[in-house]
């Protein structure tokens, strides 16, 4: 098929677009600034209607456009990181409704962060989104309305946990606490981590894209391991994988302060989702890599 991805320059945009070319499927990059390189790409400002939007047309749509989450929870980021995912999701869904047929799929990214910090719960697709706080909640609903009603036959909301992949900054910041000596628990440790390996994501949005399993998968669909853990036991595994012994926990105030610095959301840190994958999992989806310790150690071989 052909694929047009919005956000296609980003880690997991790159990662998708290369996966789904050696498989033989057409990819198209619509870019701000456009480089020579492996695919197609596009120009669009990522707000307006332009001659992108005939690349739309029998197209598959993959919407992953927005800023990187991980900058300090102020008024004005959570505005920058609303409107990097509203505008282009706006201009996508303005695009297809001038086409003549409707989009066959669009798989639009989103975050189980909207369930806000969950504690214990376990959540399922079914699950009812929170209110707050506005950086990660705030973010992803307005993310996810921009995107209600496009014109595609069938529409796959992905809602995300941590992607583990290497070169990436979530990882690459946990393996780099590990590394420095700074691979206690976090806070209480007890905050749930629902993550997923990046082969496993990269099958899931081939799924979603492909209309396989026992029926087509549409509506919301949470991307995660079917074994979340808790914030102590990531923090072991990540010690165990780059070979550091016990490290002392950091306290919550500690984290806070360090955030500072870092110039990142604490809320990162000392916040969890337990999410269980569901439809995914009713639909016959196999997970190759379901299991923490044995996904790090195929990350890090």
């Amino acid at each position: 098929m052909k694929v047009v991805i919005a956000g296609g320059s980003g880690a997991l945009g790159r990662r998708l677009s290369d996966d789904l070319a050696e498989r033989g499927h057409e990819v198209v990059v619509l870019s701000r600034t456009p480089r020579p390189g492996r695919h197609r790409q596009v120009p669009w400002d990522g707000r307006t209607v332009g001659p992108w939007a005939r690349e739309l047309a029998g197209s598959a749509v993959v919407n992953l456009a927005g800023e990187l989450v991980d900058r300090r929870p102020t008024a004005a980021n959570v505005d920058l990181l609303s409107r990097s995912r509203v505008e282009p999701t706006r201009a996508l869904a303005v695009a297809a409704a001038r086409l003549d047929a409707p989009v066959p799929v669009w798989l639009q990214a989103s975050t189980i962060a909207i369930y806000g910090d969950a504690d214990d719960t376990v959540l399922t697709e079914m699950s009812p989104v929170a209110e707050g706080p506005p950086q990660m909640a705030g973010v992803a609903r307005a993310w996810e309305s921009a995107a209600e009603g496009v014109n595609a036959v069938r529409q796959v909301l992905l809602r995300t946990g941590i992607v583990l992949d290497v070169g990436t900054p979530a990882l690459d910041r946990l393996l780099g606490l590990a590394r420095w000596g700074l691979g206690g628990r976090v806070g209480t440790g007890r905050q749930w981590i629902s993550w997923i390996h990046v082969h496993d994501w990269l099958a899931v949005c081939r799924t979603a894209l492909d209309g396989t399993g026992t029926q087509p998968l549409d509506g919301v669909v949470l991307a995660t391991s079917p074994a979340p853990v808790r914030n102590a036991d990531l923090m072991r595994e990540l010690r165990r994988a780059v070979h550091r012994p016990w490290s002392p926990p950091t306290p919550a105030p500690l984290v806070r302060l360090g955030a500072l610095a870092l110039r990142t959301d604490p809320a990162l840190a000392l916040t969890g989702r337990r999410a269980l994958p569901k439809r995914l999992q009713d639909n016959g989806f196999t997970f190759a890599h379901p299991d923490l310790p044995e996904a790090l150690s195929d990350l890090l071989r």
